[in-house]
């Protein structure tokens, strides 16, 4: 179970503190799906960057399982089954596709068979892939599906995803939305997915809207979902004719 207690995050800039995120307090239980959705700025990012220590709060606690894990580094979290996925994953010049999966599921030799299934679950062929370099041969939207075939090697507890739609094409965002259900459905792991994509949201068992910060929303995906809609929709004047009124 993951657990924050009244989690901030400032930042001191020429205008003196800013505030990232306030108090944040809620409680994920195990083997659900969460999507965090929201305004860009509002804070998501960074929420989900403190979970996996890659920045550190400047008040509140993260607990995993009952454990304090506030002042654990990243590969301490790591090593508790928690995986993370950026917005836009390293390049690795020189290592291969092969190297890097078996690096992620701790396999000195990691049977092609294998290999094959992560990569296939993420939408790409492993005789095409397996031998490629990490590199900028490749594109943004081919790197990110090898990280997150990466993650699946790990067989985390914990998989956060920071809108893994990002630069994918709509073939392989299909193949990939259909992965995160399947590992949903398997309850292999706790999913805390970003993103905005209604393919994805539609597979939460709950929403939460960040913004300015704060847990604004949280609900079920039918009720956050269609209140979101209606938000949107309300607020833009092309939708309801009012194009170049003040």
């Amino acid at each position: 179970m993951l657990e924050l207690q009244d989690l901030c995050y400032s930042v001191s800039g020429p205008e003196g503190e800013t505030d990232i995120l306030k108090n944040i307090s809620l409680t994920i239980p195990d083997k659900r799906l969460v999507v965090l959705t929201g305004p860009n700025g509002g804070g998501k990012t960074t929420l989900a960057r403190a979970i996996m220590g890659l920045v550190q709060p400047t008040g509140g606690r993260i607990f995993w399982d009952g454990t304090d894990i506030t002042g654990a580094d990243i590969t301490q979290r790591a090593r508790m089954g928690i995986a993370y996925g950026f917005q836009q994953p390293p390049r690795f010049k020189g290592i291969r596709v092969r190297d890097l999966l078996a690096l992620a599921s701790d396999k000195k030799l990691l049977p092609k068979g294998e290999a094959c299934s992560y990569l296939t679950q993420v939408g790409l062929c492993a005789n095409d892939y397996l031998d490629r370099e990490v590199d900028t041969s490749l594109s943004g939207g081919e790197v990110k599906r090898i990280e997150i075939a990466t993650i699946l090697a790990r067989h985390p507890r914990l998989m956060i995803l920071d809108e893994p739609e990002a630069g994918i094409d709509l073939w392989s965002f299909a193949r990939l939305t259909e992965t995160f259900g399947e590992i949903h459905a398997r309850q292999d792991c706790t999913m805390v997915i970003i993103s905005h994509q209604e393919r994805i949201i539609s597979l939460a068992d709950e929403i939460l809207v960040v913004d300015k910060g704060v847990i604004a929303r949280r609900g079920d995906r039918d009720e956050v979902f269609s209140s979101i809609v209606c938000d949107t929709m309300s607020g833009c004047p092309a939708v309801f004719g009012r194009e170049g009124k003040r």
